[in-house]
Order: C-alpha cells, then sequence, then structure tokens
C-alpha cells in the first residue's frame, strides 16, 4: 500500500465525514421552503450531533452488547464502504478495496446490526421497525444486486475504481445508458437512506416509521452514531450517482490543489443533489408499505434494460 492510496483512505474519509452532516440540513432547508417556512440553518445537524456526542447514554435493561457495539460497527461498515467511492481523487485500487461484491455486503452489514439494535432492547416499536426493514430489504436486495450489475456491464469492471477513473476521462457520462442507469441509481439513493416515499426519518409515528423505530431506543452518543452513519451513506451513495453520471471534477493524477478544487466541485454537486431530494420529497406523500415494491419495478426496469442495451449493442 503506497503513500498516495493511504492519503487518499484518510482524505476521503476525513471529507465524508464533514461533508454528511450538510446534506442532511441541506434536504430540511429545501423542504422547509417549499413549505413557505424558514428552516433551520444549514449547520444545524452539526449541533444537533454535538449535543448527542456530550449526552448520556441510556440502556434499556433488557439490552445485551450488540446495543453497546452496533452503532459502532454500523458506522464503521459504512466508512469503509465510503473508501471504495472517490469523492474527489480516483487512486490505483489496492487489494480489494473497490470490489463492487464488498461495497454491497458492507451495506448489507450495516442493515444486520441496525435490525439487531431495533430487536435487541425488546421494544415493540424496534421489533416492528427492523421486521419491516428486513422485509424490504428482500425486495430491494435483489434490485440493488441488479443496478450494480448494470454498472459493471456499462464499465465492463466489478471495481469501482475502474468505473471512476473511466468517467473522468469525460466530462460527460461516458454512455448514453449512464442516463437510464442513473435513474436507477436515484431510487437505491432513496430507499437505502429512508427517504420519502419510503420512509420518514422525522417521523415517530409509530404507523409508519422504520429506520426511527430501530433507533428508537438509543441515546446520547450512540445515537449520534447512528444518525452519522445515515448522513454517510447518503454521501457515499450520492457520490456514486454524481461522479459517474457528471465525473467533471474528478482528477486521477495526486496533488493538493487539484483534490482541493474536485472536493469543493464535489461539495457544490452534492448540494444541487441535495436540493433535489428535497423537492423530490416536499412533491411526494410516503407510500403505503405494500405499494413500495411498485418504485422498486422501476429501477429493476432501467437496469435491466441498461444490461439488454450493452450485451447486444
Amino acid at each position: 500500500m503506497n503513500g498516495e492510496f493511504v492519503a487518499y483512505c484518510v482524505i476521503n474519509a476525513l471529507a465524508v465525514l464533514a461533508i454528511a452532516p450538510l446534506y442532511m440540513s441541506l434536504i430540511k432547508k429545501v423542504k422547509a421552503w417549499t413549505q413557505g417556512r424558514q428552516g433551520p440553518s444549514p449547520f444545524q445537524t452539526y449541533a444537533n450531533l454535538a449535543k448527542l456526542f456530550r449526552k448520556e447514554v441510556i440502556y434499556s435493561p433488557n439490552s445485551s452488547r450488540v446495543t453497546r457495539v452496533a452503532p459502532s460497527i454500523t458506522l464503521a461498515a459504512i466508512l469503509v464502504a465510503a473508501l471504495f467511492v472517490p469523492l474527489a481523487y480516483v487512486p490505483a485500487p489496492v487489494g480489494g478495496i473497490g470490489n463492487i461484491i464488498l461495497f454491497l455486503y458492507l451495506f448489507a452489514l450495516a442493515r444486520f446490526f441496525m435490525a439487531l439494535t431495533g430487536l435487541d432492547a425488546g421494544s415493540p416499536f424496534g421489533g416492528m421497525g427492523s421486521s419491516r426493514e428486513m422485509s424490504l430489504a428482500a425486495v430491494i436486495e435483489p434490485v440493488t444486486i441488479i443496478v450494480f450489475a448494470a454498472l459493471a456491464f456499462v464499465f465492463a469492471s466489478l471495481n469501482i475504481f475502474d468505473m471512476f477513473v473511466i468517467s473522468a476521462a469525460s466530462a460527460f457520462p461516458v454512455t448514453p445508458t449512464l442516463i437510464l442507469l442513473a435513474i436507477s441509481l436515484f431510487i437505491i439513493l432513496i430507499v437505502e437512506t429512508a427517504r420519502i416515499p419510503i420512509d420518514n426519518p422525522e417521523t415517530h409515528l409509530e404507523l409508519t416509521m422504520i429506520h426511527e423505530g430501530m433507533i428508537l431506543e438509543l441515546s446520547g452518543k450512540n445515537l449520534a452514531l447512528m444518525e452519522l452513519a445515515a448522513a454517510v451513506k447518503f454521501t457515499v451513495l450520492s457520490a456514486l450517482l454524481i461522479n459517474l453520471v457528471l465525473p467533471f471534477g474528478l482528477v486521477t493524477t495526486f496533488s493538493v490543489a487539484g483534490v482541493l478544487a474536485a472536493l469543493l466541485l464535489f461539495l457544490i454537486k452534492g448540494a444541487v443533489l441535495s436540493g433535489i431530494v428535497g423537492i423530490f420529497e416536499s412533491s411526494m406523500a410516503k407510500m403505503r408499505f405494500f405499494r413500495l415494491p411498485s418504485l422498486f419495478v422501476m429501477a429493476f426496469f432501467f437496469s435491466t434494460l441498461t444490461i439488454i442495451i450493452e450485451v447486444f449493442a
């Protein structure tokens, strides 16, 4: 492992952690504007996380060690997955980092421990949230695999770094099929990050909550770690969508000035995508649980169509 790759890992991880809370605040800000309200400060999420890290951690008497370690494992899995998706600089791949299959397994690991957290305290709301989460996972994960398989077909590689190297050679999508795949990736972004119309991450209504149900028994730094993990997951999937479809700004040669400029450009592109997500959520109502597969089918259709085009083109 060379020094440039170590620098990439440090810069990418720190950049994701620094940027992720900002995008959560921007989504809330845009949603507030669409409702005629001023909304929170763009830095409100940072203040919320800082407050949670200072608060005392309280555990349910029924909880085991799972609740104590699951938030850290969830965030760690998402942060490792973040190393697979360059925000600004695309290094040469080292070892298994960059493999698209391992990337999906890391997301599955984070989901598994989050569901365990909901079950561990013995709360009926936590159990309900975990049950709903795994029911959705049974439907969306095969679709996610098809979407990423379509990416592998388009770029003829299972390594995400190779995909970004090919994308970075052009300021625009390398093939028109990426436009179709962008729709599927956007749906995956909405589903995997529990946004409307799949879930409302700000509600505590027992009839609708999924993500919030699983973390309802958490407090203090454990809740902060889970909230930060959700924000990082959104940023990672946003970077995958943005830098593959609109790769202008990505650099393949390491230099301090080039990386800083690329990070600034990604910050702007991510802010625009966050605004689009905010407008998208404001224009839709939460869908009924049994109607959600109709949204997944759309992602499946466009990714399957991409594969067919790539095979027979």
